[in-house]
């Protein structure tokens, strides 16, 4: 992938000194969580929970894509495939039989729709990057999934929506990303290294996530939240 929105800050030290509002609940004032060793500032939401780096210290769009294109996601990796079915295995475990549904974000190798849809439940795939047609985006789905691709979102609030938009009631979104908190000290953390990963969530993050739209969340799998929309 991975979804962002444009943003003339980012990559520059525009506004750098500006207090930012969390990208996914709005809220000021936000607290300094972190400085890094090369000065990247990441702030700590009082309400959501969500850690965020600040909008002028994200990669401008050319270098945030040349780094994706260093991923090496490949359908012939035991170990890449492995990783995926965290969280394929929870949603096949939930979807009814014949549910159909979108990887969102799937990046250059579509390889999590390819395990759905072998095991029965047809997938297209998405990514605004690498496979960026609309079309799918105009239909609704028995179910979403969402591999590693909300910490890159540079706008988590209308990401969510548009999520939330592509399911109908009582459809399943599976969401996958590392949560802070559970593996090493911020500071030190792997996860937070990469530069393309600029918001950051916990538990808290995902509950907060379902309350405000209405949904309810589960933890079927570490670092995996599984979102249902009620039948209203």
């Amino acid at each position: 992938m991975k979804p962002r929105t444009a943003d003339p800050s980012a990559g520059s030290g525009e506004g750098a000194n500006v207090l930012p509002r969390c990208p996914l609940c709005g809220t000021l004032p936000t607290d300094l969580y972190h400085t890094a060793e090369d000065s990247r500032r990441y702030f700590q939401c009082r309400n959501c929970t969500l850690v965020y780096l600040h909008p002028a210290q994200r990669l401008s769009m050319p270098d945030e894509r040349k780094r994706y294109e260093l991923h090496r996601n490949d359908a012939a990796d035991p170990g890449y495939v492995r990783f995926l079915e965290r969280l394929a295995e929870p949603m096949i475990e939930r979807l009814p039989a014949g549910a159909r549904g979108i990887d969102f974000g799937c990046g250059p190798a579509p390889v999590l729709s390819a395990l759905l849809t072998s095991a029965g439940f047809p997938c297209a795939a998405h990514d605004p990057l690498f496979i960026p047609d609309e079309l799918p985006l105009s239909g609704q789905y028995d179910f979403v999934t969402c591999s590693e691709v909300v910490e890159h979102a540079h706008d988590p609030a209308e990401l969510f929506a548009v999520l939330g938009r592509l399911l109908v009631p009582e459809g399943l979104l599976g969401v996958m990303t590392r949560f802070y908190g559970h593996e090493a000290p911020f500071a030190t953390w792997w996860y937070r290294r990469d530069p393309t990963h600029v918001c950051f969530y916990a538990e808290g993050t995902m509950r907060w996530i379902a309350a405000h739209y209405g949904w309810e969340v589960t933890f079927p799998r570490p670092h995996v939240a599984v979102f249902t929309v009620p039948n209203r």
